[in-house]
């Protein structure tokens, strides 16, 4: 058994497999030094190692038993491989040892220690070895074969290898069952048709032990080497490691946490749970993908597609484990460079996102507790009143009778259709909640929901083939099973019953984990290796079904255990398309629970958070993390749902909340009410002034979101996207970008009238002044009364903006002004998209205007590169024009003098322009 090996270009251990692409030739390998090998470094740390063990040893008076094997302790701490991840075990040396590891017990750990393994995998641990590989059209094919049983029931002696190079910037490697069909995602990817020609990347394959070595080779960093641990494949428990090139690592979600992830012995489960967003717990939805930041600013992601329960276990070495309990190894590495670049190519296998409706990027309002439909009314009439921008009101269950879906409380909400009547009367939209939990207690013949998806079995079954009863708010209820075609059809027709009483414009779907107050069922769980597996990943009440149904739960599609993770996803996709069968329009729909692809049918709200100050902080990493998911439709309770807000509180999160893609203002019940007319005029005023802001700034949202849905751009990102060479924005989780071109930096904590934030290299301009500063890459203190929020706009940008209304429908009719940020060299950029705002497929079908916008040598000019009728309802009205270092003599549009100001701050400001959008022009300064 040979050790486990660091594979390099210059020593390979197996083969290399070039892109060009002879079949490979198995070289001869001898026994390499251990993986970890770097240096003579290693000498120093054995010994030291050592001595510290022997020095441990006496002074425990021998409570840490017997010296190790030399072997293990060869092994340093931060590589050490977890060889008895199970929680609630104290793992004992003879419990170690049966597995065939090493033991070394750790001292009462010192801070940052707590997580070292004290059971580990030995450097000559078996694994799989490579028997074959093959030459194929896309790639490679191997069989790898386990000479020694793993210490997990029924591992699978054989596995097929596919290695395909299906683009010069996308691996795709799969490791499955050589001999038997497993479960597999059924999620649309692109099937590759030829082998990529010129990959950036190489790959060495290991035989003995088997491993996959990938590399970049512009700069020849190890993005994965899998040889540093073994791999085990076992029916229920698949896991497999590997070494990291930097400690900078993003997504794995969802979780709460900060956008960069500690390695420092961190373990991140995936498993839909309904719970109130805490850290360290798994939450809402499942999204196996990460991004890593290499040393020198290169980017790369990997993804996992895999829906099973799972947890990646990551580590200071650094180093990363992925286990799973089901499903195949199926990985997608991308390969960027850049961070943009690789959510791109993330993006180009899950699928982009929808276009959303224009009304979707205004302003919602909404809480649990809105006892009448009157109540609900008089709020709206609130907002209008001090005209506040608003284009949704919403409703949670108080509207329902009984907590039943596709019902309406008859006395409470008998106004409803009514309230929704004026609504749309006014511009404005309605969205309703809906759970996936049918009630099952009504008398039969009283409730067609649950009689008729009865009648045509379309809920989730125990394993005595009757239905699977929960219970969530009705009280008693059967899940629905979207994984069934039927389903989605029995759910349109719901929707259209309801739909002719209250015309709702989009749908919130809740409790899609899917939650249950019970755990399992009425009557539990039943006994076996679904509902108790042989492993358990750390889930959070430590049984897949807390608060959730029975894992050997049977659905259509498979059972309950395979398909957990993507119940919101299928349900957000039955939800979208009848919505598009109902109103012929975009849908809006908001999930909570999600899963990769989910962009292309829902956004996502980040759950239920608290009224802390803290919880407003921690909506950035999460906003940030679900544009990397490819859902970039996404925002958090604006001012907290659960516990009391505070003016203050409310006032800054309104601020951050605006710029949120997805901006709500949601509260719970029995709290005081926190919508913008509910505080004093001061903080009602900064609220609607920072809301008139993102109207103004819708046309330049929109075009974000179209660039996410024509090439998986994100709409809000890191800084580090856009400056990857400055380690100083690797960490930054205060701040975040719309687009590449405007800088929000909120407020976050109490008492303070002024903000530090990180300004990156380059010219940045106030967003309403118009005054500059030209930042080294610095921190910068900015002023920040309770009124403000402090926006940047990156040098060589053009914004499009427009007056705002107070609702997108009244936005939309009004002129444009363009905001030109030269660069240092008097350069800039931007564009436009612009189409009707709800009608389905407009780009696809042409039926859009996209202009660009340009300026070098002191002209501006307006391209337009697809034109349409809508185009010409809309009219640009203002150019603005930072940076112009002195006086023009004298401005010409289109040839012609025009008059214009300019202010000492620099300032070029021509107006009255009245040019239609579909027109191209040119103004030049002289």
């Amino acid at each position: 058994m040979k050790s486990y090996q660091k594979l390099t270009t210059a020593q390979p251990a197996a083969c290399r497999v070039e892109e060009e692409g002879a079949a490979p030739m198995p070289t001869s390998h001898g026994k390499l030094a251990p993986w970890w090998v770097g240096s003579g470094l290693l000498v120093a740390a054995v010994l030291l190692s050592t001595i510290t063990v022997w020095v441990l040893r006496q002074v425990s008076g021998g409570w840490l038993g017997p010296m190790p094997p030399p072997k293990c302790l060869l092994v340093p701490e931060s590589h050490r491989f977890d060889c008895y991840p199970e929680r609630r075990v104290v793992v004992t040396q003879e419990l170690c040892e049966s597995r065939g590891c090493c033991f070394i017990q750790s001292p009462p750990p010192a801070q940052g220690k707590q997580g070292v393994p004290w059971c580990f995998y030995p450097p000559d641990f078996p694994s799989y070895t490579l028997e074959s590989l093959n030459q194929t059209a896309l790639g490679m094919v191997g069989l790898l074969v386990r000479r020694e049983k793993a210490y997990y029931p029924r591992d699978i002696e054989k596995l097929r290898l596919d290695v395909e190079f299906e683009t010069d910037t996308r691996l795709h490697i799969k490791i499955t069952d050589a001999a038997n069909p497993r479960y597999e995602v059924p999620l649309d990817v692109p099937q590759v048709m030829k082998r990529a020609e010129n990959p950036i990347y190489s790959v060495n394959v290991s035989w003995d032990p088997f491993g996959v070595l990938l590399q970049r080779k512009a700069t020849g960093t190890v993005l994965l080497n899998t040889t540093v641990a073994p791999l085990i494949f076992a029916d229920q428990f698949l896991q497999i490691s590997t070494s990291l090139p930097s400690k900078f690592l993003y997504g794995l979600g969802e979780h709460r946490g900060s956008l960069l992830h500690s390695l420092d012995w961190n373990t991140l489960t995936l498993w839909a749970r309904d719970v109130s967003p805490t850290e360290s717990f798994n939450l809402y939805g499942a999204h196996p993908f990460y991004l890593l930041l290499e040393e020198g600013g290169d980017a790369h992601g990997v993804f996992l597609l895999n829906s099973n329960a799972m947890e990646v276990a990551l580590q200071p070495a650094p180093g990363l484990t992925w286990r799973t309990i089901g499903g195949v190894l199926d990985f997608y590495i991308f390969l960027g460079p850049d961070p943009n670049m690789v959510i791109q190519q993330y993006q180009q296998v899950i699928g982009f996102p929808a276009m959303p409706p224009l009304w979707a990027l205004g302003f919602h309002l909404c809480r649990w507790g809105y006892r009448s439909s009157n109540e609900t009314w008089q709020t709206v009439r609130a907002m209008r009143n001090y005209q506040i921008p608003q284009d949704a009101q919403w409703n949670d269950i108080d509207y329902m009778d009984g907590y039943r879906d596709f019902t309406l409380d008859s006395q409470k909400f008998a106004s409803l259709p009514s309230l929704v009547k004026d609504l749309h009367k006014h511009g404005q939209r309605y969205v309703m909640i809906l759970d996936p939990g049918i009630s099952s207690t009504s008398p039969h013949g009283s409730y067609w929901p649950f009689d008729e998806g009865l009648r045509r079995g379309l809920f989730l079954n125990t394993t005595q083939g009757q239905p699977l009863i929960g219970q969530v708010w009705p009280g008693f209820t059967a899940f629905a099973d979207f994984s069934n075609p039927d389903t989605h059809q029995w759910w349109l027709e719901n929707l259209q019953r309801f739909y002719a009483h209250v015309p709702f414009d989009g749908l919130w779907i809740d409790m899609n984990e899917p939650s249950n107050f019970m755990d399992g069922s009425e009557d539990g769980c039943p006994p076996g290796e679904l509902d108790s597996p042989p492993y358990t990943p750390a889930v959070l009440g430590d049984s897949l079904s807390a608060k959730t149904v029975c894992a050997s739960a049977k659905q259509k599609a498979s059972v309950h255990y395979n398909l957990h993770n993507l119940y919101g996803l299928m349900e957000a996709k039955a939800t979208a398309s009848a919505l598009i069968q109902i109103r012929q329009k975009r849908p809006f729909v908001i999930s909570r629970s999600t899963f990769p692809s989910q962009g292309r049918y829902s956004g996502h709200w980040l759950g239920d958070n608290r009224s802390q100050w803290k919880d407003m902080y921690y909506s950035i990493p999460g906003l940030l993390s679900f544009n990397l998911f490819g859902i970039p439709l996404v925002g958090a309770d604006i001012c907290g749902f659960s516990g009391s807000t505070s003016e203050e509180l409310c006032t800054r999160w309104m601020q951050l909340g605006a710029f949120y893609p997805f901006a709500r203002n949601h509260n719970t019940q029995n709290e005081k009410a926190q919508d913008p007319t509910a505080f004093s005029p001061a903080a009602r005023t900064a609220m609607k002034d920072v809301l008139l802001t993102r109207y103004s700034l819708l046309p330049f949202l929109y075009t974000l979101f179209h660039r996410a849905h024509l090439q998986g751009d994100t709409v809000a990102r890191p800084l580090f996207f856009e400056f990857p060479g400055d380690v100083a924005t690797w960490d930054l989780d205060r701040q975040f970008l719309w687009g590449r071109s405007l800088l929000v930096t909120p407020v976050l904590e109490p008492g303070v009238d002024s903000v530090t934030g990180y300004v990156p290299q380059g010219l940045w301009y106030d967003f309403y002044t118009g005054s500059s500063v030209n930042s080294s890459g610095e921190m910068l203190k900015m002023s920040a009364p309770l009124e403000h929020l402090n926006l940047h706009i990156r040098e060589g940008s053009i914004l499009p903006t427009q007056k705002p209304g107070t609702t997108t429908e009244m936005t939309r009719g009004n002129p444009l002004r363009l905001i030109v940020a030269l660069s240092s060299n008097a350069t800039a950029w931007g564009d436009i998209f612009w189409d009707d705002g709800e009608s389905l497929d407009t780009f696809e079908q042409g039926n859009y205007s996209y202009v660009v916008f340009n300026v070098t040598q002191n002209i501006f000019t307006s391209t337009v590169l697809h034109a349409s009728t809508e185009a010409t309802k809309v009219t640009i009205d203002t150019l603005s024009i930072f940076g112009v270092q002195k006086v023009p003599n004298k401005v010409l549009l289109n040839g012609q003098e025009k008059p214009f100001s300019y202010l000492d701050n620099q300032i070029l400001t021509v107006s009255d322009l009245g040019i239609h959008l579909s027109q191209g022009f040119s103004l030049q300064w002289l």
